[in-house]
């Protein structure tokens, strides 16, 4: 069976995000992949109105799907995506995180949960690889959160990042192509996916920069200080984007680094382990509102107050 490789992007045609990804899309082509993609500008994708039927459905051990599949082209997207292999991503940075449309798309992922579904039966369970690239005009002074942004829609579909790219300081269109190194390394990202998908699913690792981010689990470079989680598990410091829990020790050069504790990767968010665990917060919370006809009652009567209040409209 031959190898299948996706690209989604969601930047320009024929600017840095499309051309990076196309440059990865090429070396996979060549290596015998079967190739396959989208610019997110040519679909129709509604943004998620917040309505949780997918969680609530969820919660009850049932497959709802989302009230939008039948309006726009995510569903589309989504079952070709779920069958491959491996998916590159590829955005451009705006203020500090990928842009909107990438979100949007993502954001949608929810009512595919695949820990999820896989639990149910509703899809066999699939080992798939990722890389991420961003791109933007500045360093990674303003674009600090994008790759970490991107990493953060990977977890609901199971997508096991094993290389990212952030690509700096090319603010015109096609810039990159300037950059022989940039566009060498978007070509390497290519051969990362290849080894990443031929090696054996348990053997897979990071495959990108060995010193990039703070976060030895998942590369990120975004760290935050830990607080009480809602089952009372806390930790010093958390990785922002994996949920890695550990504490910032001194080396003996005098540098900080981020150590993971003995139980640092109980809720990492990067396992199905660890994002089951996430299920069961929805349960407990939702689970919490939902089952007491109380809170319902109380809420619609307190609701009355805000839908009836109208101010000034532009």
């Amino acid at each position: 069976m031959s190898v299948k490789v996706m690209g989604i992007t969601a930047g320009r045609k024929d600017s840095n995000s499309e051309i990076l990804l196309k440059e990865a899309l090429m070396y996979c082509e060549e290596d015998g992949a079967e190739v396959t993609m989208v610019n997110l500008k040519d679909y129709h994708i509604e943004s998620c109105t917040g309505c949780t039927s997918c969680t609530r459905g969820m919660a009850q051990g049932k497959n709802v799907g989302c009230v939008l599949d039948a309006k726009d082209d995510k569903k589309k997207i989504m079952e070709v995506m779920l069958a491959q292999d491996a998916v590159i991503f590829s955005a451009p940075t705006y203020d500090l995180m990928p842009n909107a449309e990438y979100l949007i798309f993502a954001q949608r992922s929810l009512s595919y949960e695949t820990a999820f579904l896989e639990t149910i039966g509703a899809i066999e369970h699939k080992d798939r690889v990722a890389g991420l690239i961003c791109a933007g005009g500045s360093t990674r002074a303003w674009q600090s959160m994008a790759l970490e942004a991107m990493q953060a829609t990977m977890f609901t579909t199971d997508m096991k990042v094993v290389d990212m790219i952030l690509a700096a300081r090319v603010p015109g269109r096609a810039q990159c192509l300037l950059d022989e190194g940039l566009m060498a390394r978007a070509r390497k990202m290519g051969e990362n996916i290849m080894t990443a998908v031929r090696t054996p699913a348990g053997e897979r690792t990071w495959l990108g920069d060995e010193d990039m981010g703070w976060c030895p689990n998942c590369h990120s470079n975004a760290l935050v200080l830990g607080e009480p989680q809602w089952d009372g598990l806390h930790y010093p410091v958390e990785c922002q984007v994996c949920g890695a829990g550990g504490n910032l020790e001194k080396t003996g050069d005098g540098k900080w680094k981020f150590v993971i504790q003995k139980d640092g990767y109980l809720k990492d968010r990067t396992t199905v382990a660890g994002r089951a665990r996430h299920l069961e917060e929805i349960g407990h919370t939702e689970g919490g509102f939902y089952a007491d006809p109380e809170n319902l009652k109380l809420v619609q009567e307190r609701l009355q107050k805000y839908k009836n209040k109208q101010f000034k409209r532009v």
